[in-house]
């Protein structure tokens, strides 16, 4: 393959750009359509509309993301295939990758009415957010095939270092999806079925034009895979063990986010309202901060598969001195403008008061959490998932001890619980890190 890109070479501030900048404009995209979504049911005089939309797609988030391995399983896969020169199985690990996510999502659909029925009885919002948020799942459901494909193929550029692809692909998702969002409810007034309905079309389109991409691109790599290849035993039991170990990790993370938004939706609509905005802006700051994380996954991947440890240490030096630089610049725009931000999406005054007095919370959360969005990255592209799963569960575990500790503050306890949790995921992931290093040739 051409792709190697002399993964001996000196690591430049220009290459990690080069896989950044793409994933951040794409990315930019996506926390727009949680806010787009956000913004059009705000017009309507009832936080419930708002509360019903951060419910029914905080399930999607649970149950999508618990298969989010297939983006960054892949991605390790793939940067690893790729830093070791094996065409075929760069190829192979995509086969594998989209036969599982087309699996899985038909699982999903199939599983519909116990995965919705045990989502809202762990969520418990009020009876009109709840009545809403079924609406919501009982339309959305229906894109799972094409939701987790789509992140096998994002997985799969970005892992090859092509994040331009990526980022047309991104942006072919995110804008269809808030085009078609803001049409269906603002023009035709569907409400939060409205979104639901556009989530749907804009994820089935996206991945049929990612398919016919990624066939366009897999001629331009040499190589071969065949089934025979995808489905070889021990190929597939690395895949599978590499998977299972990440989507534990993954439950373990979107728990946390599922317990903070259960217990904000117990505190009653105006806190569920004011909550859910907040931490749309939390999800925008990452999105800009997962681009630094990605490089990372690609970068380390890269090394891991050329057997580089110089490679490896200076792929998380280099990413995440540019990540901590955007997590400051992101923490001061949110500090200076979220009050502004707060206004523009919500019509509700309660709920607009509510969010302005938690927001220090959200802006400063960029600062801390972007150690541990280093690490993830890190530890994606070493493919490290049995430590990744770990310390996830840890994480987890101190979580709870300090929401029960904190949960007498309110709130501002239920936030503090959440900085905990992003403490305790720097300092165990970064426990295993020394032995990742040795791991690898010098």
């Amino acid at each position: 393959m051409q792709a190697q890109q002399q993964p001996r070479a000196r690591l430049s501030h220009k290459a990690v750009l080069a896989i950044a900048v793409p994933v951040m404009v794409s990315n930019v995209s996506t926390p727009l359509i949680g806010i787009v979504d956000t913004g059009v049911v705000g017009q309507l005089p009832d936080p419930a509309y708002i509360g019903a939309v951060a419910v029914g797609a905080l399930v999607f988030t649970f149950v999508f993301w618990a298969f989010g391995f297939l983006r960054m399983g892949t991605t390790g896969l793939t940067a690893q295939a790729h830093g070791a020169a094996d065409a075929d199985e760069v190829l192979a690990a995509l086969g594998r990758a989209l036969l599982l996510a087309g699996s899985v999502g038909c699982v999903l659909i199939a599983l519909q009415w116990p995965i919705r029925e045990i989502a809202f009885a762990i969520l418990d919002g009020s009876a009109s957010v709840e009545r809403l948020a079924r609406e919501y799942f009982d339309i959305r459901i229906w894109a799972a095939p094409a939701t987790l494909a789509n992140y096998a193929l994002l997985g799969w550029f970005i892992g090859l270092g092509r994040t331009d692809i990526g980022l047309v692909l991104q942006l072919n998702l995110n804008l269809s999806n808030i085009a078609l969002d803001a049409l269906f409810v603002l023009g035709f007034g569907w409400d939060v079925s409205g979104v639901a309905l556009g989530t749907v079309i804009a994820e089935i389109f996206a991945a049929a034009v990612g398919l016919a991409v990624a066939a366009g691109h897999v001629r331009t790599l040499g190589g071969s895979a065949g089934l025979a290849s995808v489905l070889q035993p021990a190929k597939v039991k690395k895949t599978l063990a590499i998977n299972t170990d990440i989507m534990i990790r993954s439950l373990a993370l979107i728990a946390v986010f599922v317990w903070f938004m259960a217990d904000s939706a117990r505190r009653g609509d105006v806190i569920l309202a004011a909550n859910a905005v907040l931490m749309h802006f939390i999800s925008a700051a990452a999105f800009f901060l997962d681009g630094l994380a990605f490089a990372a996954e690609t970068l380390v991947g890269r090394a891991i598969g050329a057997a580089h440890r110089a490679g490896l240490i200076a792929a998380a030096r280099v990413t995440t001195l540019w990540a901590a630089a955007t997590a400051l610049l992101l923490s001061l725009l949110l500090a200076a403008g979220g009050s502004q931000f707060i206004d523009l999406l919500i019509v509700d005054e309660a709920a607009r008061a509510a969010a302005r007095s938690y927001l220090p919370w959200a802006a400063a959360a960029p600062l801390l959490g972007v150690w541990a969005f280093q690490l993830d990255g890190i530890f994606i592209g070493a493919t490290r998932g049995a430590q990744m799963r770990n310390a996830m569960l840890v994480s987890f575990a101190i979580f709870l001890g300090a929401w029960w500790v904190l949960r007498g503050h309110g709130n501002h306890g239920l936030w503090g619980a959440l900085y905990v949790n992003y403490a305790a995921r720097i300092l165990t992931l970064y426990y295993y890190y020394p032995k990742l290093l040795r791991s690898v040739a010098a």
